[in-house]
């Protein structure tokens, strides 16, 4: 059984810097495409960041050159380091497994595992 279990959210003012953590069981990081959303209050689920089996990593625009997605292919986890954050950075952050075929945001929901998510939140 495939499992992903989030680490490292919390509570942040504005500025500072958290990192995620996401270990998975039942399934290596590669050759998968692994990947972070995050749903704020009031919004639909967003991609974050993602990594596919070659290393190439893609962002949303709202988080590029802050946000670094990175994986241990040893330790099997997968990471966020999120700098600079923002009030507006403030969401439940999801890890998600999936085939590097689906590697997209409209195919994730389909074929994707995901984890129970970490809350993240940022004051101004």
């Amino acid at each position: 059984q495939v499992q992903l279990l989030e680490s490292g959210g919390g509570s942040v003012q504005a500025g500072g810097s958290l990192r995620l953590a996401c270990v998975v069981s039942g399934r290596r990081v590669r050759p998968y495409c692994m990947a972070w959303h995050r749903r704020a209050p009031g919004k639909e689920r967003e991609g974050v960041a993602s990594i596919n089996s070659d290393g190439y990593t893609t962002y949303a625009d709202s988080v590029k050159g802050r946000f670094t997605i990175s994986e241990d292919v040893a330790k099997n986890t997968l990471s966020l380091q999120m700098n600079s954050l923002e009030a507006e950075d403030t969401a439940m952050y999801y890890c998600v497994s999936v085939p590097s075929r689906y590697c997209s945001d409209r195919f994730v929901n389909q074929f994707g595992t995901w984890g129970r998510g970490t809350q993240v939140t940022v004051s101004s």
